[in-house]
């Protein structure tokens, strides 16, 4: 990795993943600063960027959340340095109001935005299609397909940046960042550019009259994507039949065509540049088009804004797209743009081969064996029920989104945006005062504790809200590879420092705070009802690290769980197969032979949490050496 982001003569091909791609052009661009909140699909980004920041010369943080980031990186651009921020289509959202304000105020060093879609919802709760902030904020938006356009678009982003004096936006998505392909490498600076001092002069302000210059760079910015190197044509001169294609939308039209032989006969118009529309470029192709396909994920983006050109220009055009030849929702695959390229060329696909008859188990999504949630939700649903009037749970971001489905007994009822929880938590807990008779629960990772739990717990606290949150400390940001946090005394630069204590966090703003171990199953299930039953704002820090953290340490201390198969109940024991039903961990298994419970020795950690949850006792847990 540390030879393709920071070695390598310049013209050498090196294989890069998408996100490795991004990362070489941030280095060959001479950035200064570099700040992210992890997301998937481009949390390896900023990771990459951390390990190589001292040797090239540059900054890079692992943030508290997207929108420290990006005025970090406004901060950084103040003084003329070039800014990389990275999020997903989520923590761009988080950003809008930072960004608006920062497209109308300027720029003077280069601020690059990448943003990472995740169409079909791969690692994400949602599918949003970012492209539309870019319109938005009125900044210009570029889109890469392969791996060599990634690492090229990311210096022309930060040029681009500068000469207009307006933040860019970089819009990728899970098949580029996750995706591999061949890179030319290009030339790297000696060392990034010394910073400026910001002068008593320098002003980046957004007030109401930046509106029109803001306006007027964006007029230019649309000069400039006319004769833009990002965009490229093929087919015949005068194509009635024409493809526009955006992102991974290129490539799988172009094979379509190759599969269907009808390359020599359809245009094919690939754009980089998505807005502001370079419309000279574009009207040149479909002046002469009879019927236009566009392809593009996630929102009929590009489709819209053409055809708005189409109408101004009186263009007769039949559009095929999102709205009546794609799916509406979810990725682009090569099957369904094979299907649409047949409706626009009139052409037939070729014939598929009969697939064999096996069909692949549905596979539901579960926590890790040894995962301390599962350990937390099942106790916190056992607690539940027993109330007289079960309560309402409110979920929120993370590993522990999984809460609503089986996996962590379908624990909770609402889970809306990252960090919500606590505030829906809130408006529940004061409605306890007028008349609803449940208990209110919510909560919340570490990593989401410092990155949008802090004001709603204010608010929260500042009302007195009758309400449980429970914080899921597991000493790390496990969603989206480990990354650091302020809880856990590391920085992506890899220093040690004072980590940011919750407890003492929360009793500084008059949380009433306890601390308990989800795997002391006993003492938890105690300490969770004793805190149901308490009026007002309660936390329950539920702390143990991740099971994949700890695996290396457990694999130190043999660890051997099995189960006594002279005293399994089986199925008499009516716990509805308990062990691998009821209990969901991927370590425990049955013997559809026998009704007997079994022990994967393969998947199991050795945490023991289920032996101290059988029914019938028949789960034992050895540790020591003679395991």
């Amino acid at each position: 990795m540390e030879w393709t982001m920071t070695g390598g003569v310049p013209g050498a091909v090196a294989l890069m993943q998408g996100n490795e791609a991004i990362v070489r052009g941030a280095v060959e661009a001479g950035i200064n600063f570099a700040a992210s909140y992890p997301g998937s699909p481009s949390s390896q980004v900023l990771g990459m960027l951390g390990k190589i920041a001292r040797e090239r010369g540059f900054y890079a943080e692992w943030s508290a959340n997207e929108v420290c980031a990006f005025q970090a990186c406004t901060g950084a651009s103040l003084a003329g340095g070039r800014a990389l921020c990275v999020v997903k289509q989520n923590g761009l959202l988080c950003v809008a109001d930072a960004l608006h304000c920062a497209a109308q105020a300027g720029v003077k060093g280069g601020l690059v935005i990448v943003s990472s879609d995740d169409p079909s919802a791969h690692s994400s709760t949602n599918e949003f299609d970012s492209r539309w902030q870019a319109m938005s904020a009125g900044i210009p938006l570029l889109e890469p397909t392969t791996m060599q356009e990634t690492k090229d678009m990311i210096p022309y982003a930060f040029e681009l940046s500068e000469r207009t004096g307006q933040v860019v936006l970089v819009r990728v998505t899970t098949r580029v960042c996750h995706g591999r392909g061949n890179v030319v490498l290009g030339s790297l600076p000696e060392k990034p550019r010394a910073p400026e001092r910001v002068g008593e002069w320098d002003r980046m302000v957004c007030v109401a009259y930046m509106h029109g210059p803001a306006l007027q760079k964006l007029e230019a910015l649309r000069a400039c994507f006319e004769t833009s190197p990002c965009n490229h044509y093929q087919g015949p001169e005068r194509p009635e039949k024409l493809i526009i294609a955006g992102g991974t939308g290129r490539l799988y039209g172009q094979e379509a065509l190759r599969r269907l032989g009808r390359e020599e006969d359809t245009g094919f118009l690939s754009l980089g540049t998505l807005w502001p529309l370079p419309e000279t470029y574009i009207l040149e192709r479909l002046r002469t088009a009879k019927e236009v396909l566009i392809l593009e994920e996630v929102d009929p983006f590009l489709e819209r804004a053409v055809q708005a050109l189409a109408g101004r220009e009186g263009l007769g055009v039949k559009f095929l797209g999102r709205d009546n030849a794609l799916p509406p929702v979810g990725e682009l695959d090569p099957e369904v743009v094979s299907a649409a390229v047949c409706r626009l060329t009139g052409g037939a696909l070729p014939e598929k081969k009969a697939a064999g008859g096996t069909e692949l188990p549905v596979r539901e999504m579960s926590f890790c064996a040894g995962c301390p949630h599962r350990a937390t939700f099942y106790l916190l649903k056992r607690v539940m029920r027993q109330e007289k009037h079960p309560g309402v749970v409110v979920g929120d971001i993370g590993c522990y989104f999984m809460a609503g489905q089986s996996a962590g007994q379908y624990a909770w009822q609402a889970c809306n945006c990252m960090g919500s929880g606590v505030n829906v938590a809130e408006g529940l807990g004061q409605l306890t005062n007028y008349g609803l008779d449940q208990k209110v629960v919510t909560m919340c990772g570490d990593s989401t504790f410092f990155h949008t739990i802090l004001p709603g717990l204010v608010n929260a606290v500042y009302h007195n809200a009758n309400m449980l949150l429970i914080v899921l400390d597991n000493s790390a940001t496990a969603m989206t590879g480990f990354q650091p946090h302020p809880g856990t005394g590391l920085t992506a630069m890899g220093d040690r420092v004072k980590p940011m204590d919750i407890p003492k966090i929360l009793e500084a703003v008059g949380c009433q705070v306890e601390v308990a171990d989800p795997f002391d199953v006993e003492e938890a299930e105690k300490t969770l009802r004793r805190l149901l039953d308490r009026k007002g704002m309660n936390v329950l820090i539920m702390r143990q690290p991740c099971a994949t953290l700890m695996a290396k340490e457990r694999s130190k201390k043999p660890v051997r769980v099995w189960v006594d198969q002279d005293v399994c109940l089986g199925d008499g024991c009516g716990c509805d197969k308990y062990c691998s039903r009821v209990w969901g961990c991927p370590g425990n298994t049955w013997d559809f032979k026998k009704n007997k419970a079994l022990i994967d020795p393969v998947t199991c950690v050795g945490c023991g949490v289920c032996a101290k949850l059988c029914p019938s006792g028949a789960i034992k847990v050895e540790r020591g050496e003679e395991a």
